[in-house]
């Protein structure tokens, strides 16, 4: 016989008993849901194996979800997805959930349908499944979204659920009972151009059909992540303290299981993908990136065409052809295709192709040919059809590629149309965008300026690339000329031609996992100048200091060495390349109008020169900004270097000039000092071969620099204590620049 139990004890006991009930509970819930994982389904519908159906099989076997696919090798008969259509995956589900009805499915068979071309999965089959079950009361739950589509007239039919943003039922994702899908399946027949959401919509809509089947809709994104209408709600997480990165809805505070690219959501779809699903991490890097590299075997080398585009005058072309022919990779394996639509550049190529005998082959569109720049850019596609080529290589003349590998690394990422990212030096414009406006053109994307600036290196799932891209040929030049094409009204080709690719399915990558070169800014390149490419240091500073800054220019800061010192505070230093020296007489002299050597000089604010000489200012020749340029970024560093405690940043200068010595025109200078606080004088041409005689006597100190060199920079005070005078020309004709810095 039992006595009374204490109230403070029956308490306890009651609470002990509510423990282990709802404990019981949760043991039961997950034992259930483990037995279920081993009675699942996932099933898909992909006619065709794309770039975007091989993205949802990769992230299915991140997390081991055995897919079936459904249709695959049959002919499509759904419709175009960007419309009303789709009913011909209802009729691929039908049959399959038929077979399997046959083979005695149970009824508690748990069946997940995705789509599969804009689809990835973020969980794994437990998760999933888990989740499902959460759901009270749920036999089927299909995913939501934001609009009503196919028939927004059907909004009004819908059961108002309470703070729900996804309102609406979306077919691209649903879990259920097989029983149940299949009533659903079976409910009415179904034409394969019919619309599947529709269908879906209307069956949901049958008040009756949704309570009997218990059909629910994941209005808060738990499983199912429709990412139209809802991109402000996404959060991409991506840090260092995470392995890999994941997306959440701060709307609803969850981590959906999959994630659905619909309607025009794709490219931000696209964009999200190349973070989940493992594919890149910020300890591991890029993990997709060797999931597809195929070395190449150097024995059975494919066969590409290399298409060179030259469309608008650029600078340094030179270089450009220079790097396209250190292209490391056999060139007997090597089709060269070289369109040029500026006469300016005919030398240019002229110089190129008669080196070029190594290729397998040569062809050329000149200006003469009269063909527009989309139609050219066909032919280039032609020409590799008939070349029968594994890969179409298509270069810009704006793109420098630095790293001799290039061909090579792109051809083994083993991609259909993938690039190697190239910008302008130290700026943030380069050949791809991250994203697009609904009209076409550029966006910033989530991540531009993190693979733009090097943050993170991979490959990179881009809408639009241009420039410098590889084609397989297999994948991407099978299409017709009506479905991929360069050529449209009105419309930019490579605009076209990225478009065609997005209408097709056809991914383009961006890879950055190296340095590969640079792109050229041909913006303000005017080549009605002589010798345009000098005047190019502002757009493109870093060509122009490759070719004209003197290879030698760096060691003048050696702290190991002292600079040359000729004579007492005269000091010399190598500047500029014979290059630029031979340009700038070049410039001078095509300009022509030398001064006549009198002390009347209209160019000169006072109207009259001192010591006048025989010049042409830079100001006459578009020069002066550039000069004084050059004078703040490369003399004033070498100036602070020597005469110490003196800076003056951006160094001043009235006069800078070109002097020419002839022995029957002006053949010397009489003595002076330069109003300045220091002159510098860069020997433009050299003594013994140009000219016989010539220098600078310090007449101070009794000293004299007869043997300059082209390129070579003198530097010495003005004013008080460098008395000098220019030594006489007795043959041929000297060239000197000339500034008066700080006067």
């Amino acid at each position: 016989m039992l006595g009374r139990v204490a109230p403070s004890l029956l308490h306890i006991m009651n609470s002990s008993m509510k423990f282990i009930i709802i404990s019981s509970f949760f043991i039961i819930s997950i034992s259930s849901a483990s037995a279920r994982q081993d009675d699942v389904v996932f099933l898909t519908v992909a006619s065709n194996s794309t770039d975007g159906y091989q993205r949802y099989i990769r992230s299915a076997s991140v997390y081991d979800i055995p897919v079936t696919t459904l249709g695959k090798g049959v002919k499509w008969t759904g419709g175009n997805m960007n419309y009303a259509g789709g009913g011909q995956k209802i009729n691929l589900i039908k049959k399959q959930l038929e077979k399997m009805k046959d083979e005695g499915a149970k009824d508690d068979k748990i069946v997940i349908f995705t789509d599969s071309y804009d689809v990835i999965f973020l969980g794994d089959p437990s998760e999933i499944v888990k989740t499902f079950l959460s759901f009270e009361n749920t036999r089927v739950l299909f995913s939501a979204e934001q609009f009503c589509w196919p028939d927004e007239a059907l909004a009004a039919k819908y059961p108002n659920i309470e703070g729900a943003r996804n309102k609406y039922l979306n077919s691209g994702g649903f879990i259920g009972y097989f029983k149940e899908i299949y009533e659903i399946i079976s409910h009415t027949p179904v034409k394969d151009k019919d619309d599947d959401q529709l269908y879906y919509t209307k069956v949901y809509l049958d008040e009756n059909l949704r309570k009997n089947l218990k059909i629910r809709l994941d209005h808060k994104s738990q499983i199912f992540q429709n990412l139209n209408g809802a991109v402000d709600e996404i959060e991409l997480h991506i840090n260092d303290s995470i392995t890999y990165p994941y997306i959440s809805n701060m709307v609803y505070n969850v981590k959906p299981l999959i994630l659905h690219g619909n309607g025009p959501s794709k490219i931000y779809f696209n964009s999200l993908t190349n973070y989940l699903a493992k594919s890149w991490s910020p300890q591991l890097g890029c993990l997709k990136c060797e999931e597809k590299r195929k070395l190449l075997d150097m024995h059975n080398v494919p066969t590409v065409v290399v298409a060179v585009f030259v469309e608008q005058a650029t600078p340094f072309i030179e270089e450009f052809f220079l790097r396209i022919s250190s292209i490391d990779y056999p060139k007997d394996k090597i089709h060269l295709f070289v369109r040029n639509n500026v006469p300016y550049h005919k030398s240019h190529i002229k110089k190129f192709t008669e080196s070029s005998s190594e290729y397998a082959s040569f062809k050329q569109i000149t200006p003469e040919d009269k063909i527009d720049e989309g139609s050219a850019r066909m032919l280039a596609i032609h020409h590799c059809s008939v070349q029968k080529c594994d890969y179409l290589f298509v270069v810009d003349s704006i793109v420098h590629l630095d790293n001799k590998d290039t061909l090579r690394d792109l051809v083994e990422a083993n991609l259909p149309f993938v690039a190697p990212m190239v910008t302008r030096s130290g700026k943030a414009w380069s050949n791809f965008w991250g994203a697009l406006t609904l009209e076409g053109f550029y966006a910033r994307s989530i991540d531009y300026m993190e693979i733009v600036h090097l943050v993170r290196r991979g490959v990179w799932n881009v809408p639009f690339i241009n420039s410098c891209y590889l084609m397989n040929a297999a994948e991407v030049l099978r299409f017709s000329e009506a479905e991929l094409t360069y050529k449209a009204d009105n419309a930019d080709p490579d605009m076209k031609i990225c478009s065609s690719l997005r209408e097709l399915g056809v991914f383009m990558y961006i890879m950055n996992e190296k340095d590969y070169g640079h792109l050229i800014d041909p913006e303000t390149y005017d080549v009605t100048l002589t010798n345009p490419d000098v005047y190019q240091i502002f757009e493109n500073k870093w060509d122009w200091e490759q070719r004209y800054i003197h290879a030698q220019y760096p060691e003048n800061f050696n702290l190991e060495k002292k600079p040359a010192q000729p004579c007492p505070d005269v000091y010399w230093f190598p500047m500029t390349t014979t290059r630029f020296c031979k340009e700038y007489i070049e410039i001078m002299e095509a300009f022509g109008k030398w001064s006549d050597g009198a002390n009347d000089d209209k160019r000169l604010e006072g109207g009259y020169e001192a010591v006048p000489t025989r010049d042409i200012h830079t100001n006459q020749v578009g020069l002066e900004r550039h000069w004084l340029y050059i004078l703040q970024q490369y003399v004033r560093p070498l100036q602070e270097l020597v005469f110490t405690g003196y800076i003056h940043d951006p160094p001043r200068s009235l006069m800078n000039f070109v002097v020419r010595y002839k022995p029957d025109e002006q053949p010397s200078l009489r003595p002076h000092h330069d109003s300045s606080t220091y002159t510098i004088n860069l020997a433009l041409n050299t003594p013994g071969a140009d000219y016989q005689g010539g220098g600078c006597h310090f007449i101070r100190y009794n000293c004299s620099v007869r043997d300059t060199r082209s390129g070579w920079l003198l530097m010495h005070p003005g004013r008080l204590t460098h008395y000098h005078e220019g030594l006489l020309v007795t043959e041929g004709v000297r060239y000197i620049m000339v500034s008066f810095v700080d006067p």
